[in-house]
């Protein structure tokens, strides 16, 4: 609104500088200098902005990811190695193997290999690949994770190959159903609050810039509308367009300092500031205004995988047994990324590894498809995530031998990982694979739920090792291994005791795994390649089940995708700042409350019937429920979600007036980060669909990083009703000013020129500088404000106008001094040599030609300069030179100390010194110094009508302007002792 005001007085300044040429018939830059001021300030704004947002995308272009491009596709019966995705019609055959990503939305209908695993978590939010089958999902109302026979465009297959028909592309696929969501929410986007407040701010500004306006217009209508009463109706009117002209440009200079004309593009350089604070701390903001709107975030909805985990899966616990079948011992691990640099085994000695520990760690190295890899210094992973963390395993644990130890550790110093032209190979997984050669493999089935590899132990005998469900495994072994490595029977107390750890594990949301072995093969003991006479056995899945019998069981392995370590903190600080945390996730409902136990959204042994909610569960209750769920107090967890249902949660918290920060990094995230008051992506493993969509991105995935940027914007939030109190203020002061000149008829005190000048140049070092402002120090421990607040109250209103009243009253007064009074408080105002008139006169300057006996006497500025006159009357025109010189130098200096005033709402000067913002000493100088280049620059003090000022006359402005700080710590007192009796009272 500021900025459509301004374009309002830039056209009318327009309009009259061309008539006025017109009619002087004089050609002249200095008429229009008001217009473009106002033209190049609205300029400077836009393009602050652009440049940021700009800077902004750029930095976003560097976190992008590559997009499925081409497919090997069969098409009228002809192979096409690479058709460009986005040619692809239903009916199309496409071939996919490990590593494509999915062009399109496809049916399942010839698997190549015995398993088949997607990675859809950035479509469903699940932490572990999605394993695919070829049968027909009978059900019509399932869940997208229930399609599993269905892999859908954007997820990535992770292990197997296939061969899919195509049923959906473009807008009908998933990805495009999700598109239309985030076009749908893209309708309903609202206005931020600061926008909202600028907004409200400025209508009401321009209802009072109006009405001042009118009334100036009208208090002066006598001098330009005449008119003789005659048997009580009007007659002999006389209209002078001339003298209504000049007061319709008194009420324009007016408007024009009434309008703070440097706010906007102070408060988008204030963003900018703040945009690149939060740069720095790894929070890239795509949209300046959302900035200020994190300040007064109330819930934040938040993403599980990728964003309150490290989407990274890790061992967490290893269950094995000890010297006896009764004897289970757990060894905890440390780490929550594939770096084997990261954590340990906890009391581990790897010198003390018994024959039990080194098959949990053979079978975790060889019975293994995955590969760790490290790009730059993050480490990535090929295959499952839950093989690769299987290998780290592997890394933590060593190796038995003590030389090969020695040998590994030798080859790179402080790193368990070899370095090989760039490829790193981990250094005891690669020792175990070495020792014992894979010559076979039984892969993953839906039925036997287990995968199993044939190796030549050294000792040249084949061994069988296996890994899979836990049930599944237990259930064809009959065996256990000993800590010392002797194997005994297992019974049935034993298989209980090890199934009811099993489930104690699993409620804790890991993902756990069975280790076996078996050396027995049979006609496979000699088994050395496809050219052996029982290799047929191998290439049929249905007797892999009777070769994977009479297993020996080893250990437990119980894995996870953990926490990131620094949520918890942040989670407890949300708490303290009032805000609420809400995870939503397409995970499973007793993986997701595991990890919000250990994040300390929920405590030990809380009740969760009416915090933890399915998605479909929470969609199937009530409107009123459903409001009544979310308003409670305390965190949340939905579910197995699915976009709309993210969008509904979103919706619903906007509609009960909530400002929602929604965080996520996959494609279904994409419609509620458009939906929310501000979307937060992941930079790291968010998708590109995610971060378009958002408003913000996390350059480094990190959840607390959302709560400092939260602390930020409430901190620009402060700074910014710092520099806007600063600024209004002082326009008060100007419009009083002006107001006042009007009402007491006496010459103006400043052209509209001067008043760009201050309300642009003058005013805008200091304004900007005070976006600088240290944050309060409990800045983080206080609720958020309502987004409803007002921007400036019934309290700060009254200040203003106490504060503006001086500076207008200030600024006149200076004026009114130097033409009535031949000193103040000692200063000698006449040594100029110019003529006092009385304050009767001043008033009735405009009939100066009727007086008689008049006379001036001509006076010196700047030294050698003299004004002289030929008609007195122009002593108050052109006279008055030096007085508005003083009347702006006065606007000026008194804004520089209420500059001051502006450091804190409430806090004295004494307890928040000036030296704690030192970039404001810095800008106050810069101000002045402009001020003192206009005055001491003849090309400039001519644009300005201005003339230099003598040490007097700086006495004079020091004088009358100080005064404005020991009124502002008057009302400062008063509000600090109105907070106190309102705290009382409340106790």
């Amino acid at each position: 609104m500021l900025v459509k005001i301004l374009l309002v007085a830039a056209f009318i300044s327009f309009v009259l500088a061309y008539f006025e040429q017109n009619e002087t018939k004089e050609s002249g830059f200095e008429a229009y200098v008001e217009p473009v001021v106002i033209i190049l300030i609205l300029i400077l704004n836009a393009f602050v902005g652009v440049w940021q947002e700009t800077n902004a995308e750029k930095a976003l272009k560097a976190l992008t990811q590559m997009q499925c491009e081409y497919c090997k596709t069969m098409r009228d019966g002809y192979l096409v190695p690479d058709l460009p995705a986005r040619d692809l019609v239903p009916g199309d055959i496409v071939e996919l193997r490990v590593g494509d990503k999915v062009p399109a939305d496809m049916r399942v209908a010839v698997l190549k290999t015995s398993t088949l695993r997607v990675e859809q978590c950035s479509l469903t939010g699940e932490s572990v690949p999605v394993l695919k089958q070829t049968q027909p999902v009978l059900v019509k109302d399932c869940d997208l994770q229930a399609k599993d026979n269905m892999v859908f465009g954007g997820t990535t297959i992770v292990n197997g190959r296939c061969i899919c028909i195509v049923v959906n592309t473009g807008m009908e696929s998933e990805i495009g159903e999700i598109q239309k969501q985030i076009h749908e929410a893209s309708l309903e986007e609202s206005d931020t609050p600061l926008k909202k407040k600028l907004d409200e701010f400025g209508n009401n500004l321009t209802r009072v810039i109006g009405f001042v306006c009118l009334a100036v217009w009208v208090i002066n209508y006598k001098y330009f509308l005449k008119w003789e009463t005659v048997n009580g109706l009007p007659t002999n009117i006389q209209f002078s367009f001339e003298k209504c002209t000049f007061y319709f440009k008194t009420a324009v200079a007016l408007a024009v300092a009434a309008i703070p004309e440097g706010l906007p593009a102070v408060i988008t350089t204030c963003l900018a500031l703040g945009t690149r604070k939060m740069a720095q701390k790894n929070a890239i903001m795509r949209k300046l205004a959302s900035v200020e709107t994190l300040g007064c975030t109330t819930v934040i909805c938040s993403d599980k995988t990728g964003t309150l985990t490290t989407n990274q899966m890790s061992v967490t616990e290893v269950l094995t047994f000890g010297g006896k079948t009764t004897a289970l011992r757990m060894f905890h691990v440390d780490g929550t990324t594939y770096d084997p640099k990261d954590g340990g085994i906890v009391d581990w000695d790897c010198f003390n590894m018994d024959a039990n520990l080194q098959a949990v760690t053979e079978i975790c190295a060889v019975c293994n498809d995955a590969g760790v890899y490290c790009d730059g210094r993050v480490f990535k992973v090929t295959g499952l995530p839950t093989e690769a963390a299987l290998k780290v395993l592997v890394e933590k644990m060593g190796v038995p031998d003590i030389k090969a130890r020695k040998k590994i550790r030798g080859l790179q110093i402080m790193a368990n990982y070899l370095i090989d032209n760039n490829n790193v190979k981990l250094g005891c997984c690669e020792w175990w694979t070495k020792r014992s050669k894979r010559v076979g493999t039984l892969e993953l089935d839906r039925v036997r739920k287990s995968m199993s590899v044939i190796v030549r132990e050294p000792s040249g005998h084949n061994r069988l090792l296996v890994k899979g469900a836990v049930e599944s495994v237990l259930d064809r072994s009959s065996h256990l291994q000993l800590a010392d490595g002797s194997v005994v029977p297992i019974d049935e107390p034993c298989r209980q005791l090890l199934l009811s750890r099993h489930v104690e594990m699993s409620s804790k949301g890991l993902r756990c795994l069975g280790l076996a072995y078996k050396d027995d093969l049979g006609e496979l003991s000699d088994y050395s390649g496809e050219n052996h006479p029982s290799h047929k056995k191998l290439t049929d899945p249905t007797c892999y089940g009777s070769i994977e019998t009479d297993l020996v069981f080893v250990a437990v392995v119980g894995l996870r995708d953990p926490p990131r370590e620094e949520v918890k903190f942040a989670i407890e600080e949300c708490h303290g700042a009032g805000i609420e945390v809400m995870v939503i996730t397409g995970d499973y409902k007793s993986t997701a409350e595991a990890i919000c136990m250990e994040i300390g959204l929920f405590h030990e042994g809380e009740d969760l019937r009416s915090k933890s909610f399915t998605s479909k569960e929470f969609m199937g209750l009530s409107g009123s429920q459903q409001r009544d769920i979310l308003s409670k107090p305390g965190g949340k967890v939905f579910s197995r979600a699915e976009p709309r249902h993210k969008q509904e949660i979103v919706r619903m918290l906007k509609e009960m007036g909530e400002v929602v920060a929604m965080t996520g990094d996959g494609v279904n995230d994409a419609p509620a980060l458009k939906l929310a008051d501000i979307g937060i992506a992941m930079g790291i493993t968010g998708t590109e669909a995610a971060k378009e969509a958002s408003d913000m991105v996390l350059a480094n995935d990190n959840f607390s990083t959302i709560v400092a940027a939260v602390g930020e914007g409430r901190s620009i939030y402060n700074n910014m009703k710092a520099f806007i109190r600063y600024m209004i203020s002082s326009n008060v002061g100007e419009v009083i000013s002006i107001f006042l000149t009007a009402v007491l008829g006496i010459p103006d005190c400043m052209i509209p020129v001067q008043l760009l000048w201050v309300n642009l140049v003058t005013d805008g070092p200091p304004a900007t500088a005070l976006g600088f402002n240290p944050a309060d120090v409990d800045i983080m421990k206080k609720p958020p404000r309502k987004s409803s607040d007002p921007l400036i109250n019934s309290w700060v209103l009254f200040r203003y106008l106490v504060i503006g009243s001086y500076v207008g009253i200030a600024t006149v007064g200076v004026f009114v001094i130097w033409y009535t009074q031949p000193s103040f408080m000692g200063i000698d105002l006449i040594q100029d040599g110019h003529t006092l008139v009385s304050l009767s006169q001043l008033r009735d300057w405009r009939n100066c030609s009727n007086w008689h006996d008049f006379t001036v006497t001509p006076f010196s500025v700047s030294g050698n300069r003299v004004i002289s006159f030929s008609n007195p009357c122009d002593y108050f025109t052109t006279g008055k030179v030096k007085a508005m010189t003083l009347s702006l130098s006065v606007l000026v200096a008194i804004e520089m100390f209420n500059s001051l005033n502006a450091l804190s709402e409430d806090n004295s000067l004494l307890t928040m010194p000036p030296w704690r913002n030192p970039y404001l000493l810095v800008a106050m100088v810069v101000s002045f110094s402009l001020h003192c280049l206009i005055l001491y620059v003849p090309f400039l003090a001519d644009v300005f009508g201005i003339v230099p000022l003598g040490l007097n006359e700086w006495l004079l402005v020091i004088l009358v302007s100080s005064p404005v700080i020991l009124i502002d710590e008057v009302l400062k007192t008063v509000a600090r002792s109105r907070k106190r009796s309102m705290k009382v009272k409340i106790a």
